[in-house]
């Protein structure tokens, strides 16, 4: 029973003296009720559902968040990091955590099933756990800003997050982007602007993006002359078998193979051929113009440029043979 503090007091005595009548088992027409009038609109307090907090002097410290949210936003409140009452709010789609001292995400973030838009930009992150990306979250996230972190890799669970359509990993130390990233096939709008990355993986080049910005990379110089040469003639017997495995999409497993064998066949590369190799291949740099993946593409550098190196692999000296007589043709 909920009794408010702003009840008319002549009403609240008869109330109480009611309840009393009630209890000592007087008849129900013996007591001392009006009619009920229903509340207005403007007296029912409506669930809280938004809440914007932006610095350390309005945080709540005595009081739980409002279960009922589904955007919160603590900046600028020099949080070290995430509170455990957040966690409780299972209702939440957005949260913005930006510009705070957050150091490191629990796993339990995961939980939060509703979860489509998180903020992160502008704290002391250094990584983004595996355990988040093979959370729920990989069915709801949608937009995901980790910039102006201290970032250097995301894991290779990274990928499972595929209904991301908005990642920004501006001002970090990323020296290379996820592997798989071409399996985040509803990515529309990537920016990794102002990171170390040499160059982009092999996998870039399946992505279909609205807008594309890469500005401020050290990209360097492919040279498809210089091979990165790791063939080892004849394969031994774990390539030929993990080839084998991939080629004819044989099912496997942690309950089949060893869990480290399992993680090997996942970032296993692709040749141009189709073909998979694991760690026995040729590996070279590319140049490839942004527009092929990007309607939209942030010059590259201050010379106007919109072209990037990319990773290419190749599973044997036949394939990589093919594709050198074609590059020398068209650049002869």
């Amino acid at each position: 029973l909920c009794v408010s503090l702003q009840a008319n007091a002549s009403h609240l005595k008869a109330f109480l003296g009611a309840v009393r009548l009630a209890h000592e088992g007087s008849a129900s027409a013996a007591l001392p009720l009006s009619t009920l009038v229903p509340a207005k609109t403007s007296e029912v307090e409506k669930p809280k559902t938004k809440m914007i907090i932006t610095s350390r002097r309005e945080y709540p410290l005595t009081k739980n968040f409002p279960c009922s949210l589904e955007h919160l936003q603590t900046s600028y409140c020099k949080l070290a990091r995430l509170d455990t009452r957040v966690l409780g709010l299972k209702k939440l789609r957005k949260l913005d955590l930006s510009h705070n001292h957050i150091k490191q995400l629990p796993a339990t973030l995961g939980d939060l099933t509703c979860l489509q838009e998180l903020d992160l930009h502008d704290n002391h992150l250094e990584s983004f756990s595996g355990a988040l990306c093979s959370s729920s979250l990989q069915k709801s996230l949608r937009f995901l800003d980790l910039s102006q972190n201290k970032i250097k890799a995301l894991p290779i669970q990274f990928c499972q997050l595929q209904e991301l359509v908005n990642l920004k990993l501006d001002d970090n130390e990323l020296i290379r982007l996820p592997f798989k990233i071409g399996q985040l096939d509803r990515l529309r709008f990537l920016s990794a602007a102002r990171n170390h990355l040499p160059f982009l993986p092999s996998d870039f080049r399946k992505l279909s993006l609205e807008n594309l910005d890469l500005f401020g990379n050290p990209f360097q110089q492919p040279n498809p002359l210089v091979p990165n040469v790791q063939l080892k003639i004849p394969l031994t017997l774990l390539e030929s078998a993990a080839r084998a495995t991939l080629n004819h999409r044989i099912p496997y497993g942690c309950h089949l193979l060893p869990a480290h064998l399992c993680e090997d066949l996942e970032v296993a590369k692709t040749c141009q051929c189709g073909s998979a190799c694991l760690s026995s291949f040729i590996q070279i740099t590319v140049t490839m113009n942004l527009h092929h993946v990007a309607h939209t593409v942030v010059l590259v550098d201050n010379m106007g440029g919109t072209e990037a190196p990319i990773i290419r692999y190749f599973c044997s000296l036949g394939c990589y043979s093919q594709f050198l007589d074609r590059y020398l043709q068209s650049n002869g």
